[in-house]
């Protein structure tokens, strides 16, 4: 333990998971007979949690819907759709953009304040500090400006789209080819030159920022550096709820030392308050408006790339929970399973399951199913399998599958 000052309050572990359930929105249940959220929910959870993290992977649902599942239960996905791809083809009753992607969280959709207060960040990359854009300025000089021509004059547009009109210009004989043309849109997106306009098929169209963004954002005054740091580490204390210095700096992937800066003037404030947590080696900070609760009582399935447990290391702190994503472990080598979905009851991680989407067969597969050490099935099943069923009626699937692996899974599919 760090030595304390006698005026910095200490909380129990205990006290820590609940502070950072309830911040993250997981402390409540949810009914399971609830409506649909509705568009406003939807888009009041997505605002709320200052980001959601973008992954391609898609054996079950994209990463970006899961959290806001985690918390509100069934929704349409259109309403977040049509919050950050208002323009997308197809779309009927525009509405005004609500969120952007961006690099926050590794590749995000944010709210439109943390994309203003993020421009330090595409500032960076704009001056190549970034190894693919070093790279690519020394093998193909000019491509970054050929690439922004080509999707000023024709945008919105994929990056093949980008690399065939660029192709045509050149002739036969080619000119540098798929991998570049794809770098060099990435390197225009990260600088803030592009934007992702819509999807298709998960693919992105790009334009340019100028065309993407509302007027009123691009208008707006540009933050000081000091300022947009200091914004963005208090949503961090926000949603952490209570974190260390490492926590609170994972959540935009912001430096340790810029974060350290800004607690300084939070703290400073009486935004932020520091604490010690029991069984913590590191000083902590807690956001003063984050109450703490005498208990929760929420049940969720987490996404591995869930707020809540993205940082491996402040997971295994709250909860006692060894938790690495095998998505691109061989399969030999899993010890749980592809895509593991940890199980939160109350206050703890009690479970994992690796689950999939069998949309053909009409099932949520449940591969493997495995109980946490110290834990009962008994307690466990009822819960698992109201949270199961949930998410199978929520992904139109009118099946669950447990498959026999996983110490848990005779007790489960009895």
């Amino acid at each position: 333990m760090p030595t304390v000052s006698p005026t910095v309050r200490t909380l129990t572990a205990a006290q820590a998971r609940r502070l950072a359930i309830a911040a993250q929105g997981l402390g409540r249940a949810r009914p399971l007979d609830a409506p649909p959220a509705s568009r406003l929910q939807v888009q009041r959870a997505a605002a709320g949690q200052g980001l959601l993290q973008i992954d391609s992977v898609n054996v079950l649902a994209r990463a970006h819907y899961m959290p806001l599942f985690s918390r509100l239960g069934r929704y349409d996905t259109a309403h977040l759709d049509d919050a950050v791809w208002p323009t997308a083809p197809g779309v009927t009753g525009r509405r005004p953009r609500l969120l952007v992607e961006a690099w926050a969280h590794e590749a995000s959709m944010v709210p439109l304040d943390v994309w203003t207060n993020l421009w330090w960040r595409r500032r960076d990359h704009a001056l190549g500090r970034w190894n693919s854009a070093i790279r690519l300025a020394r093998e193909h000089p000019g491509a970054l400006d050929e690439v922004l021509a080509t999707i000023d004059e024709h945008g919105p547009m994929t990056a093949g789209q980008v690399e065939q009109h660029l192709e045509k210009g050149r002739g036969a004989g080619g000119w540098w080819g798929w991998s570049a043309t794809k770098t060099a849109c990435e390197v225009l997106f990260a600088a803030g030159s592009i934007a992702t306009a819509h999807r298709r098929g998960f693919e992105r169209w790009y334009d340019l920022t100028e065309r993407v963004l509302p007027a009123a954002v691009l208008a707006a005054p540009q933050p000081d550096e000091t300022d947009a740091k200091r914004t963005l580490v208090e949503i961090a204390v926000r949603r952490c709820g209570v974190g260390t210095l490492a926590d609170i700096a994972d959540y935009f992937r912001m430096r340790t030392a810029d974060v350290a800066v800004a607690l300084t003037d939070l703290v400073d404030a009486g935004v932020v308050e520091p604490v010690a947590v029991d069984g913590w080696r590191e000083r902590a900070w807690r956001h003063v408006d984050v109450r703490t609760p005498r208990a929760v009582d929420g049940a969720a399935l987490l996404c591995p790339f869930d707020p809540l447990v993205w940082f491996r290391r402040r997971t295994e702190r709250l909860f006692g929970f060894h938790y690495r994503i095998e998505i691109y472990t061989p399969q030999e080598k899993r010890v749980f399973g592809y895509y593991v979905f940890p199980l939160l009851i109350d206050d703890a991680l009690v479970a994992r399951f690796d689950l999939k989407a069998d949309r053909q067969a009409g099932a949520l597969l449940v591969q493997s199913s495995w109980l946490e050490p110290g834990r009962s099935a008994d307690q466990v099943v009822p819960t698992a399998r109201a949270e199961l069923r949930r998410m199978a009626d929520w992904l139109g699937l009118p099946d669950v599958v447990v498959r026999p692996s996983g110490d848990l899974a005779l007790a489960l599919g009895g």
